[in-house]
């Protein structure tokens, strides 16, 4: 790539060979043209933080920010030459993307939140780059309902996510476990939803407990904050509240929202344990409406297109059970309890298209039939992708095989609580997102793909750092770069390329695990570090 180390790569990239460089000084004359004003905002707050240079209006030296939408969504092109830096975007996010390379550009010392005592220097090498992101989609879902993690923590992962020009935060906000989003017309859920009295330590068999009690969650204003930062940095945030099944912290809260008939619900309380919960909603009117004050407050918050409902993981016992469950079955003529659960998503579907939204949910919600205008993520592998794209439905790919990145990245003693499969950064780096026994007209419907980070075992901003990263670097020019065939992928250019990018993220305070293994705070057998507090915001 010319000697430019950059994360994602580019598409192409052309840098002279000689030692002509932009030096920025100690103020640049930032132009900023219409559609470019948040990544103006973002290059005076950030950049100005780490290099201690003004950028404003006065200054030899100029860096240009403007939109030429003739380049297409996110593109953009950035022209280095001696005297001046020109960033031009397709819109506005390919304005801030082009800024993103031009902080890489600058150096690991870029990413720190102030410059280093007798800093300075700051210059950038002369090029010209074009680039486009692969996908429209390029998303992370982050599980705060397991473990919850406050505010400044979700504000952090928003910034590393801009770093790696990823745009979609999927917020997993419910779950068996916890409920960490207020609603004001139903305020149990968050008073007793949001707190469990104990945590078991790893899966099942398990049986080490954390006895101390865990839990939290998130006021209307600290998500229209998380929406809002997200926003400068081109970020949607795409919001799950988890219906009909994974819903136990609801049904703690609010007891009639279970199958009564069958289960003495008013016992139930926050689930402490990990694994598939028989405890899924009734799947009644009363529940409906209930759920629809959910979302009626939940839109009011998050603006994005898309609303996930879950979906997953929804065990059919209790309905078979509940004489009020087939009474539903009957009146709605639905067939069986697949059927059930079926026009449950069917309805939210309706609901939300009414507002607007469009509705998605794991692959599940393809049984008993996909309702019309819904997406699926595909986490069960690529089979649920594979049949919704050809039924003319749009996919988020997020196969558990490839991108959960809970998933242990190595054996060993050392290796923290180890989850499933080994997955490594390379595994990562070697993901492909559309099945090749796709169509072009069917892969057209591959809108995007996503990492997903689970936190049953990741009880702690260090313990997500550990997991993520370095993988969600790779995921990440999976997402966004045009790459070849996986084992036609140039895996030792990557490697060589993260050499640098180690740097950034070191920069940025990120405790990714290394090469050579475990971190010290990681090395006790099986155990996920406690600490009070994970690293500090960065930007």
């Amino acid at each position: 790539m010319g000697g430019v180390d950059l994360i994602p790569a580019p598409q192409a990239v052309r840098a002279d060979a000689g030692e002509e460089r932009f030096a920025l000084g100690d103020a640049v004359r930032l132009e900023v043209g219409a559609g470019a004003e948040r990544a103006a905002r973002w290059v005076r707050g950030v950049l100005g933080a780490a290099t201690g240079v003004e950028f404003g209006s006065e200054g030899a030296a100029v860096v240009s920010l403007r939109v030429d939408g003739e380049l297409g969504p996110e593109a953009y092109r950035l022209t280095v030459t001696p005297e001046r830096v020109e960033v031009v975007g397709g819109d506005g996010a390919g304005v801030f993307w082009g800024a993103q390379t031009v902080r890489q550009l600058l150096g690991p010392g870029a990413f720190r939140r102030a410059p280093l005592p007798g800093g300075g220097g700051w210059s950038l090498p002369v090029c010209e780059i074009a680039d486009r992101p692969r996908f429209g989609w390029r998303g992370f879902l982050l599980d705060v309902a397991r473990h919850f993690m406050p505010k400044d923590g979700v504000l952090r992962q928003l910034d590393l996510m801009a770093a790696h020009k990823l745009n979609v935060l999927h917020l997993h906000l419910t779950d068996d476990q916890g409920w960490r989003m207020e609603v004001k017309r139903h305020p149990r859920l968050t008073e007793v939803g949001a707190w469990r009295e104990r945590t078991r330590v790893g899966l099942a068999p398990s049986k080490v407990w954390d006895e101390r009690p865990h839990g939290g969650f998130y006021t209307q204003d600290d998500l229209r904050e998380i929406v809002a930062y997200a926003a400068e940095r081109h970020i949607t945030v795409v919001p799950e509240i988890d219906v009909p099944g994974h819903s136990q912290a609801a049904i703690a809260a609010y007891p009639e929202l279970g199958n009564t008939d069958v289960v003495d619900t008013a016992a139930l309380g926050v689930l402490d344990r990990w694994g598939v919960n028989p405890n899924v909603l009734a799947p009644t009117e009363a529940v409906l409406r209930f759920y629809e004050d959910v979302f009626g407050e939940l839109l009011d918050i998050f603006p994005s297109t898309f609303v996930h409902v879950g979906g997953d993981e929804c065990p059919k016992e209790q309905w078979r059970e509940s004489a009020t469950a087939q009474a539903r079955i009957a009146e709605l003529g639905v067939g069986d309890e697949d059927g059930l659960q079926s026009a449950f998503i069917r309805h939210f579907d309706r609901w939300l298209a009414e507002r607007g939204r469009r509705l998605i949910g794991w692959d599940e919600i393809l049984e008993g039939g996909l309702a019309e205008g819904a997406a699926v993520s595909s986490w069960q592998g690529y089979a649920g992708g594979i049949a919704a794209a050809r039924a003319g439905h749009d996919v988020v790919m997020c196969p558990q095989t490839q991108v959960y990145l809970d998933w242990r990245q190595a054996d060993g003693p050392d290796e923290p609580v180890p989850i499933a499969h080994v997955r490594t950064l390379e595994d990562v780096y070697r993901f492909e997102p559309v099945p090749p026994e796709l169509t072009a007209a069917e892969a057209a419907h591959v809108i995007g793909t996503q990492a997903n980070v689970w936190t049953e075992v990741l009880d702690s901003a260090r313990a997500v750092d550990y997991a993520v990263y370095p993988r969600l670097s790779a995921f990440a020019e999976v997402a966004w770069s045009e790459l070849p065939a996986p084992a036609e992928r140039d895996w030792a250019g990557f490697e060589a390329r993260m050499r640098t990018h180690y740097a950034r993220l070191d920069a940025l305070g990120v405790e990714y695990r290394p090469a050579s293994g475990p971190r010290p705070w990681q090395r006790r057998p099986g155990v996920v570090g406690r600490p009070k507090e994970g690293p500090p915001p960065i930007v």
